[in-house]
Parts: C-alpha cells; sequence; structure tokens
C-alpha cells in the first residue's frame, strides 16, 4: 500500500484521520485532494452499507496501483427519537441546513424529557476496498447523551450538543486528544489501522 485515498471532503475528519493513521507511512489524500470527483446515491439501509458503497464509487475511480480506498458513513442515533436522524445524520432537515438549526432542532424535540430519556451514540462505519478488490468494514460508537444546550468549539456537526457523562462536557469541548481517543471515529479508524497493518505484512 503506497497510498490511501479517504471519500471526504471534511477537513475536520481529515485532521482526525491523519492524526490516527499518520503513523503508517504512506500519503493519506481526501479524494478531492486525488482530484476524484464523483455523486454517490447513498442509498444503503446501514452505515456499514453506505460506507461500502461510497468506498466502491471511489476506488472504481483510481488510476493507481496499490492505493486503498476508504470511506466513512457515521452518525447520530438518538434513542427518544426512534435512533433519529441515524444514517440521515449529514442530510437531516436538508443537506444545506446549518447544524445549528440542526442541533436545535433535537434540543427543542427533547424538551422536557429527563436525562435517563436522552441517551444518544454516534457510530462510525469504515470500509475498505483493497487494491485486489477485497472488502473490510469497521464500526466504532460512542454513547452519550443529548444536552440542554450546545457548547464548545473543538468539533463539528452534533459534537456541541452530544455529551460525554464521564467528563461530563460536550464533545465539542473535549480536547482533541482526548475527542480522538473516545470518538466513534477514533475507534472505527484505529480497528481499521490494525486491519491495513496485518494486510501488509
Amino acid at each position: 500500500m503506497k497510498k490511501i485515498i479517504f471519500a471526504t471532503g471534511n477537513q475536520g475528519k481529515m485532521e482526525e484521520i491523519r492524526d490516527i493513521l499518520g503513523d503508517l507511512g504512506v500519503e493519506i489524500l481526501s479524494m478531492k485532494e486525488a482530484g476524484i470527483q464523483v455523486d454517490i446515491i447513498e442509498d444503503g439501509k446501514t452505515f456499514e452499507e453506505n460506507a461500502l458503497i461510497k468506498a466502491s464509487a471511489i476506488a472504481k475511480e483510481v488510476q493507481e496501483d496499490n492505493v486503498v480506498v476508504l470511506a466513512d458513513d457515521s452518525g447520530l442515533e438518538v434513542d427518544y427519537l426512534n435512533k433519529e436522524p441515524g444514517i440521515y445524520s449529514a442530510r437531516y432537515m436538508g443537506e444545506d441546513t446549518s447544524y445549528n438549526i440542526k442541533n436545535q432542532n433535537i434540543i427543542q424535540r427533547l424538551e422536557g424529557i429527563e436525562k435517563e430519556q436522552r441517551t444518544a451514540r454516534f457510530v462510525c462505519a469504515i470500509a475498505a476496498v483493497f487494491p485486489n478488490g477485497e472488502t473490510c468494514v469497521t464500526v466504532g460508537t460512542i454513547e452519550g447523551y443529548i444536552g440542554w444546550e450546545p457548547a464548545g468549539e473543538n468539533g463539528f456537526g452534533y459534537d456541541p450538543i452530544f455529551y460525554v457523562e464521564e467528563y461530563n462536557c460536550s464533545t465539542a469541548q473535549l480536547p482533541m486528544e482526548v475527542k480522538n481517543q473516545l470518538s466513534h471515529r477514533g475507534k472505527a479508524l484505529r480497528s481499521m489501522k490494525e486491519k491495513l497493518i496485518k494486510k501488509e505484512k
């Protein structure tokens, strides 16, 4: 493996990815940096299916040998809201709706709901497509609850409303190194890293 292309254009995500996979000693590019532009229809029913759909679509566009394509699908599941927004997290309330609005909407829908019933989790599935066409998927989760107001500047997306019991703050208030240790994406990436290392042996 000489290169990893990650199917995202999200800079926040790319920082986290490089932070965790950086010591693999290979070039890590976003699809944008790799010059790949493709419209992907994510019509899977689970995070795992959508991650595989994305990774497979990008892999078809890769012109070089020995490149591993990774893609993730992640989102927030709020138990009281029947696990919404779930796989629609990025497209919740419309693709161009700001997360400030999405976050406020979720808080409003939980108005008057006790903490015990505000349980939620972030889920991340990461799919890999290897040069020989083989695929694998890893999944990571972090359990928490929806807070009563957004807080913190260190995260993106739903981080400001997702609170972690252990630290009594939102994931957007955690220092980056702590967040990477705890986060759903961090866990899924570390599992994927183990698989990539095994593949190279």
